[in-house]
């Protein structure tokens, strides 16, 4: 059975960047599963059939926070990104808006006249010596 999963040959990908996209694969999975419970729930008549399926929702849930935890930590600017969304009030679109552009802010090289005087790189006292 092959995988799907990867959009480049495998063999030329780092192991970091298989662990990242098997990763990013179990968080569409915990996705999905999440959707498929709350939607048995919505029409399951018995009560105990529902309160079984409420209880492996909370499993999806911890499971998906994990991985989307372990992909944030390893990669910040998807972290810094996150963070001007998540758990935030207010309009999630302008949230969103705003985040991303800190986020490219926080990532973008230097500017060429900060890089020009050692500024972008906090070296300017190394300059002028050989």
């Amino acid at each position: 059975m092959g995988f799907d999963q990867y959009h480049e040959p495998a063999a030329e990908l780092s192991a970091e960047t298989r662990t990242f996209a098997r990763m990013c694969a179990n968080l569409t999975e915990e996705a999905e599963a999440i959707g498929w419970y709350h939607q048995r729930i919505s029409v399951e008549p018995d009560a105990a059939s529902r309160a079984i399926m409420h209880d492996s929702l909370a499993e999806e849930y911890k499971h998906f926070s994990m991985e989307l935890e372990f992909l944030l930590r390893r990669t910040p600017v998807w972290r810094e990104t996150a963070r001007g969304i998540l758990f935030q009030s207010g309009d999630i679109v302008e949230l969103g808006n705003a985040a991303e552009g800190d986020a490219e802010a926080a990532t973008a090289p230097a500017t060429d006249s900060a890089a020009a005087d050692g500024a972008g790189l906090g070296i300017g006292s190394l300059q002028g010596r050989a």
